[in-house]
């Protein structure tokens, strides 16, 4: 570009950016009250003292509080299940910063979006010295090239970014830009806590339904918030549907039921990604409860698993890992009735597959538990790979071809059903590891009891 291009060109951004100076800060929609706004996006809290939850974050003293409080933000992520917070947190970050705040959706957005605020932010910058946040709802939605798009920026200080996002930050962004953010991660809220949000929304005059008479039945409120999975937004949709639904009565007072929740709140929704920590978290807790020989928490899982729409193979596949790494020869019949099920729940089919894959996974977590094969087969690969591998024997290579016998293959071989007990003691191999150690659990106890019936026969 010529130097009157460029001269031009930055005429343009300042005159943009000082039309956007005044009265808008990249999310003036959501700090306007728009009275016809859903309820959850009416009662986003305006500040710290309003917002509830994510005590282990803004709780007295630590970090994110201080950071925000301090006005000392430097680029982070947060990241967390939906309803638990984050856009609102940077809504609120928004409102107590002295830096600008702009915001982009990462769905909408392009790089030329991305190119336009970072011209600005250099602008204010370098002529005002003021700082500006950049913050991008769903980041993970960004390909690579849009994040790489931002790194300069973010690290030599144009922009300060914050990038919300329901996925593992370390799957969906890049490694330098995630290297140069702090990530915090938000949980979803309690029981307790999405209590306290029904509450407030009830009572807030404002935003809320706070002028209109509304006797809530202490039950319905628990049910919305079991049935809301810790999503303050979901919650706060079904109080909404169920308030402006019901028809008050002759006294104009709209009576919230247990009756009337369970309508507004329908199917539960269960949070749950199938390619991601949710998924992996799942399964690994699923894979641990059986390990540890809890049948009701293995249920559970697979009940949360079935319910979130799992594929049933892949817990199968889960199940049949399990049958040898954790229980092994201590039932061999684990891992035959593992096979069985994954054939009976392709004849089957869901729903009622869901009761063989019951039956399977009680049957798992109370078997007798051994990982010696799995062990086993560990220490033997370690060998292989660190030794030198080791040449087959001469007494037993293959003798069944032409000229095997002139080599000599197969000469010394003893045949062990000529033998007493169809054993007999001879060499198979040069340097003899120990990888096998049956345990005395189970089934695996007659390994162990066989080992040593060999390991003293005289051969």
């Amino acid at each position: 570009m010529d130097l009157f291009g460029q001269e031009v060109r930055s005429k343009k951004i300042k005159a943009g950016a000082e039309r956007k100076r005044v009265g808008e800060n990249g999310v003036g929609d959501e700090l306007t009250l728009d009275p016809h706004a859903p309820l959850a996006s009416r009662m986003r809290p305006r500040s710290l003292e309003e917002f509830i939850g994510q005590e282990h974050l803004l709780g007295q003293g630590k970090l994110l509080k201080r950071i925000i409080t301090a006005d000392r933000l430097t680029s982070l992520i947060l990241y967390g299940p939906p309803g638990s917070g984050k856009t609102t947190l940077a809504l609120v970050i928004s409102r107590m910063t002295g830096a600008r705040f702009k915001s982009l959706n990462a769905v909408a957005a392009n790089v030329q979006d991305i190119r336009t605020i970072i011209d600005e932010a250099k602008y204010f910058k370098e002529e005002k010295s003021e700082r500006t946040i950049l913050f991008i709802d769903e980041i993970h939605r960004f390909n690579k090239g849009q994040q790489d798009v931002l790194m300069p920026d973010v690290e030599n200080g144009t922009l300060i970014l914050i990038g919300s996002t329901t996925h593992n930050p370390s799957f969906s962004i890049n490694g330098p830009l995630l290297s140069r953010s702090t990530i915090f991660e938000l949980r979803p809220l309690t029981e307790e806590e999405l209590v306290r949000v029904l509450k407030q929304a009830l009572g807030d005059p404002e935003r809320g339904f706070g002028k209109m008479k509304i006797d809530v039945e202490k039950n319905a409120l628990e049910h919305i918030v079991k049935t809301a999975s810790g999503d303050a937004r979901r919650a706060l949709n079904a109080l909404e549907v169920g308030v402006l639904t019901t028809e008050p009565d002759t006294k104009g007072i709209v009576h919230f039921t247990r009756v009337v929740s369970e309508e507004s709140c329908q199917r539960r929704i269960v949070y749950y990604d199938r390619d991601e920590d949710y998924h992996y978290d799942t399964a690994s807790a699923f894979i641990k409860s059986m390990r540890g020989s809890d049948p009701d928490a293995s249920v559970y899982w697979l009940a949360k698993m079935l319910y979130a729409g799992e594929d049933p193979r892949f817990i199968v596949r889960r199940v049949l890992i399990l049958a040898s790494e954790d229980i092994g020869n201590a039932d061999p019949q684990a891992l035959i009735l593992a096979s069985a099920g994954l054939q009976a729940i392709e004849f089957v089919g869901l729903p009622e597959a869901r009761i063989i894959l019951s039956q399977l996974v009680t049957y798992m977590a109370l078997a007798p538990k051994s990982n010696a094969s799995y062990l086993a087969i560990e220490e033997a690969a370690k060998d292989v790979e660190q030794d030198t591998a080791q040449e087959v024997p001469n007494h037993l290579r293959d003798k069944s071809y032409f000229g095997a016998k002139r080599l000599g293959h197969g000469e010394g071989y003893q045949y062990a059903h000529k033998f007493p007990v169809h054993y007999v003691k001879q060499e198979y191999v040069k340097r003899k590891g120990e990888y096998y150690r049956p345990t005395a659990f189970g089934y695996e106890k007659v390994h162990q009891e066989r080992l040593k019936e060999l390991h003293g026969t005289k051969g």
